[in-house]
């Protein structure tokens, strides 16, 4: 998920996001991390990762219920969360690490008939980008709505939340290393010659908190 979160709400936010939200989506079975990015370049922008057991968890009922009876503190929140674009997501290629220091996260799409193509030079590039000095994983997500009707939450936000069709994610312990792959590998041109279309974003985050279950605990 990223959304845009003005600075005169984000100290609610973070105590928020850390103290009670990451609790109650960590108390959900098959919800294995939590993370939350922060833009690196100091803006509005937050990124926020959810690591789960697999994809049914996104239709069971507990998760479900959690989407249905958000707390006074979310329903104050949720208002704030500008700009969301959230995808429920299959991991279509998994290499390496995830929360290092740094995340490039590029939204895109393949080509028409270049799903296949994309996947390919992403499973190319995870193992040599792994084992660069300053990185460590690289990771390909595909979009898919899990069959569960709106839900209370997203009525909060507006019912107004847009998706990233495919989402590519390469994560490093150097800031520099990973920035660098937007002009390399990872950069819109590379990318577009593996099969992606041609409009993509490309945003570079901090990692601000991360989570697991026993930590909760």
């Amino acid at each position: 998920m990223w959304w845009d979160m003005a600075a005169d709400v984000r100290g609610d936010f973070q105590d928020w996001h850390a103290h009670e939200h990451f609790p109650e989506r960590l108390g959900i079975p098959g919800f294995r991390r939590a993370s939350r990015w922060s833009s690196a370049d100091g803006g509005e922008g937050v990124f926020v990762l959810y690591e789960l057991e697999d994809f049914e968890v996104l239709s069971s009922p507990a998760y479900a219920s959690r989407l249905n009876a958000p707390t006074s503190w979310s329903t104050r929140l949720m208002p704030h969360h500008r700009n969301m674009v959230r995808s429920q997501c299959r991991v279509l290629e998994s290499a390496g690490g995830v929360t290092g220091q740094a995340v490039l996260a590029v939204r895109l799409s393949p080509s028409p008939g270049q799903a296949d193509r994309l996947r390919d030079a992403v499973r190319e590039l995870a193992g040599p980008l792994r084992e660069r000095p300053g990185l460590v994983g690289l990771h390909l997500l595909r979009h898919e709505p899990p069959p569960i009707p709106p839900t209370r939450e997203q009525a909060i936000r507006g019912n107004a939340d847009r998706f990233a069709d495919h989402v590519l994610l390469a994560c490093g312990y150097d800031p520099r290393a990973v920035a660098a792959l937007m002009d390399g590998e990872l950069s819109a041109p590379a990318l577009h010659a593996a099969g992606a279309a041609a409009e993509m974003e490309h945003q570079l985050y901090q990692l601000a908190y991360s989570a697991t279950p026993a930590d909760m605990r």
